[in-house]
């Protein structure tokens, strides 16, 4: 099956609604404990590894999930595990190492980042980039990105537009984030991204805190 815009509207709503990974890390640390918001998330990836394993492992036999397995999954994923995956481990480990503010500015440029790359490179990309990226979609994602960063580094914390330790932050990450996505074709950047963006981000955090 040919692997349309809609496949690739389809996928990346499902990854963008892996976004509830955020709230439900908020709402286990304000009800529990931030280690008992990983436990839950890992309990989470856990769940997803088992419908991994019915599809991979057994072959897709069950109707429903075949369906919608075969309209979202790449060719490259029909034996292998599926980017969502990748996203929520990305996510876990974001999230238990780095500063929340990096760990989410990186999940989101994740999310969101590669989304506008991918839909709007496939929809109006008409000057290639490397291998199967366009110049379109990537100057998108850098824009989502900066975008991001604002929303997470300066207006979420009140910070001042003219801080120019935030906006250090916010083009390490954002150019990192963008980059990765689009070097990377045989990797799955659902992984890569969040870890490269947000050790950038955090290496630059700790840079400047110095200074």
């Amino acid at each position: 099956m040919t692997f349309t815009f809609k496949n690739e509207l389809a996928r990346k709503f499902v990854h963008f609604l892996s976004l509830f990974i955020i709230l439900v890390y908020f709402l286990a640390s304000d009800f529990f404990s931030e280690k008992i918001a990983l436990i839950i998330l890992v309990l989470i990836l856990i769940i997803l590894l088992e419908f991994e394993y019915l599809r991979i492992e057994l072959g897709n036999k069950i109707p429903i999930l075949s369906k919608i397995w075969s309209y979202m999954r790449r060719k490259k994923e029909k034996d292998k595990l599926g980017g969502d995956i990748f996203f929520v481990i990305g996510a876990i480990l974001v999230l238990a190492v780095f500063d929340l503010r990096i760990a989410i500015a990186a999940i989101l440029m994740t999310t969101l980042g590669d989304l506008s790359a991918a839909l709007i490179g496939k929809k109006f990309g008409k000057h290639p980039l490397l291998k199967t990226k366009s110049w379109e979609g990537t100057i998108a994602e850098f824009i989502v990105n900066i975008i991001i960063g604002i929303s997470v580094f300066i207006i979420y914390t009140g910070t001042s537009f003219a801080n120019w330790q935030a906006w250090t932050i916010i083009l390490v990450m954002a150019l990192t984030a963008t980059f990765v996505e689009t070097v990377v074709n045989k990797l799955d950047d659902n992984l890569l991204i969040p870890v490269f963006a947000g050790f950038n981000g955090q290496i630059a955090f700790l840079i400047l805190s110095y200074i």
